[in-house]
């Protein structure tokens, strides 16, 4: 038999940001809690709002199953007297076991290492579902994903947020339970404001709309697309685009139980501070959303009412009265920002300090101009705008905008170098600095912008990896792991071609007040080359591909990407499983016979065989063949190229003992075989794939 089983915590509000990922955490340690009992059960539905976590479970099944359980004893000659007696190690076995001495049986030998021992079969009664819930609800409440709990009034029980009461209904049954110090029960609470009163669900099947109708939408996803369909309504009322970010509609999704979309308008005037201000003091501060016409920002805002007002007008009043001042401010900053110069800002940055003991903001920018001014010369880049760039880049830090707006440092900096008449790779190198910022982001369109951002993370990774800050695990304060692939993106596309050791090297040797670990070059090197591997698993490329450069040992970035490039596409041919074992062979006798010591020179009156003359012929062949497509850096060629050897190379081993009785044309044939790996080599070890 089964029944349908609906669990919910009511709550004060929880964190908006953390609504989904607390309801998730939810769902799956109550499924993991059931599964770990043995229970089957249907369909799995979560809700969540701002006030409740739930979670739905169909047919779920009444009681465990039996199990039949075999237990083991002492041995069996022990057991027993010489009356036949049981002896205190039978009666304390089975009293342990639950069972009488009469009851217990010697193991057969088909019982392995357990024949002769005391053995007694025992039916395991399945519990109760009911005796199971409160457990596996409080592990999964206590597994939850939170930072830090909360104590309420002189309760000692610890949650996220205060917690009001519990429904714990299996079919029409009330679960006796308790959780979190609150007892088991059927009744719920609807809107804080609606229907503020208890109501009572008979039911699981029936909570969503008993919860509807006290004005609570309990499913998240639901809530999310009827915000949508409102926003997106309003803003073609208003004549233009509302633009909907996700993680502003994950969060107001999060903080509405009844949510109702109303349109605003804020004066003007405002438009002449730049529009990304504007638009983050309504996101940031209000959770509104904004309207865009033509690629021009609206005076206008829609916002998300968690009431179904009779007087919506005295609501939009109310948030217009609220976001004025708020503009304002930004205007304010916008103003006075711009009565001093960008560059002037600069003496302030010797105050702010960048990472304890590794100096303030000031001696980060000199260094980002010394180290990209060197890759500059070494590409030919125009020194002079990546040294002003270099000073300009973290003036804006210090700026009353970004004070107050933090998301718009750099494109604040851009707006002021703007003003100052700076020129416009300067101007855009402000917020490229910072490009990329996350997996996919754009790269800067400028090489003066490229340069920066270049420095400005390689000068990060050697002072936090130079003092021993390095990610462990999940924790990554610093960001380094974006860092690392931000620094290896902008390399590989667009295509810098500088060794990532030099890059390196210059960035330690560097204006550091503190001494960097010896060690840095060597541990910074191998966990960016590492970053690569996430890299290529994103795009589809197989870690075996990127494994086989990495072996090479070779540390350019744009010549790694390109290698792999070719051994991936290599990797699809016909021959290449037949030629990567040869590869494999190849090295497996190399090694066993000293493969370093082995003469590379190959003397053709030595060949005994056909099979290795034709080896050596089209081996010779495509040598002159290669050499040119190696040193232009096309890889793919190359391996093409290599990839007819497979029929030479299966004949050679097939007909030709390389092991020969005689010394010299033993030798010879192992020259032959260096120097076939080392054609390969020369790309990538390919005996790793």
């Amino acid at each position: 038999m089964s029944r349908d089983l609906l669990i919910e915590l009511g709550t004060e509000e929880l964190p908006p940001m953390a609504l989904n990922t607390l309801s998730a955490a939810f769902t799956q340690g109550i499924e993991d809690g059931l599964k770990d009992a043995g229970l089957t059960f249907g369909d799995v539905t979560s809700f969540a709002a701002p006030r409740r976590l739930a979670v739905r479970i169909a047919a779920l099944e009444e009681q465990q199953a039996d199990k039949e359980e075999t237990l083991y004893g002492p041995p069996a000659k022990i057991a027993f007297d010489a009356d036949g007696k049981p002896t205190k190690a039978a009666i304390g076995f089975a009293e342990r076991a639950g069972a009488d001495a009469t009851q217990l049986e010697t193991a057969p030998e088909s019982h392995g290492k357990n024949a002769g021992k005391l053995m007694l079969n025992r039916t395991i009664k399945g519990k109760q579902t009911t005796e199971l819930l409160a457990g596996i609800v409080q592990h999964s409440l206590d597994k939850l994903p939170i930072p830090k709990r909360m104590r309420w009034g002189a309760s000692r029980i610890e949650f996220v947020r205060p917690a009001h009461w519990l429904i714990m209904l299996f079919g029409n049954d009330v679960v006796d339970a308790e959780v979190l110090g609150l007892k088991a029960g059927n009744t719920s609470r609807g809107h804080r404001f609606h229907a503020p009163g208890e109501i009572t669900i008979s039911t699981p099947g029936e909570y969503e709309s008993k919860l509807r109708d006290a004005w609570v939408m309990a499913d998240a996803a639901e809530r999310a697309e009827l915000i949508r369909q409102q926003v997106t309504a309003e803003g073609k009322k208003l004549g233009g685009e509302a633009i909907i970010d996700d993680d502003l509609l994950e969060e107001v999704t999060a903080l509405n139980e009844w949510p109702v979309a109303l349109a605003g308008s804020f004066d003007e005037d405002f438009l002449r501070v730049p529009p990304e201000a504007l638009i983050s003091s309504m996101k940031e501060h209000q959770k509104y959303f904004h309207v865009m016409k033509d690629g021009k920002l609206l005076p206008n805002f829609i916002t998300i009412a968690n009431i179904e007002s009779k007087d919506p007008a005295q609501v939009i009043a109310g948030n217009e009265k609220v976001i004025r001042p708020r503009l304002a401010d930004a205007a304010f900053f916008w103003d006075t920002d711009r009565k001093h110069p960008l560059a002037s800002r600069f003496p302030k940055l010797e105050s702010v300090v960048w990472v304890n003991g590794l100096g303030s903001i000031a001696d980060k920018t000199r260094r980002i101009s010394s180290l990209a001014t060197k890759i500059a010369e070494q590409l030919g880049a125009d020194e002079v705008l990546v040294q002003r760039a270099a000073h300009l880049c973290k003036n804006d830090l210090v700026s009353q905008m970004v004070f107050e707006f933090s998301d718009l440092q750099g494109l604040a900096g851009q707006y002021y170098a703007e003003h100052d008449g700076e020129p416009a790779d300067v101007c855009a190198a402000m917020i490229e600095q910072y490009m990329p910022a996350f997996a996919g982001d754009a790269l800067p369109a400028t090489q003066t912008g490229t340069l920066i951002a270049l420095a400005d993370r390689l000068d990060s990774l050697a002072g936090l990896f130079g003092t021993g800050q390095i990610p462990t695990g999940s924790k990554d304060p610093f960001a380094l792991r974006r860092a690392s692939l931000g620094v290896l993106r902008l390399l590989v596309e667009k295509e810098i071609n500088i060794d990532l050791g030099t890059l390196i090297d210059w960035a330690l040797d560097n204006n550091w007040d503190a001494d960097l670990k010896a060690d840095t070059k060597a541990t910074l090197t191998d966990y960016m080359l590492d970053r690569f591997s996430a890299w290529y698993h994103d795009e589809g490329i197989p870690a075996e591909v990127f494994q086989a450069v990495r072996a090479v040992g070779i540390t350019n970035a744009l010549d790694i990407n390109r290698r792999v490039m070719a051994v991936h596409g290599f990797s699809k041919l016909d021959s290449a499983s037949a030629l990567a074992a040869a590869n494999k062979r190849v090295s497996n006798i190399l090694a066993k016979n000293d493969g370093d010591a082995v003469v590379n020179d190959v003397d053709a009156a030595l060949f005994e065989a056909a099979e290795e003359k034709a080896l050596f012929e089209q081996m010779t062949a495509l040598h002159d063949l290669t050499i040119p497509a190696l040193a232009k850096g096309d890889y793919t060629t190359a391996l093409e190229a290599l990839s007819t050897l497979r029929d030479v190379v299966d004949a050679f081993f097939d007909n030709v003992m390389v092991m020969a009785d005689n010394e010299a044309v033993k030798n010879n044939r192992l020259a032959l075989l260096k120097q076939l790996r080392g054609m390969f080599v020369g790309i990538a070890d390919i005996s790793v794939l």
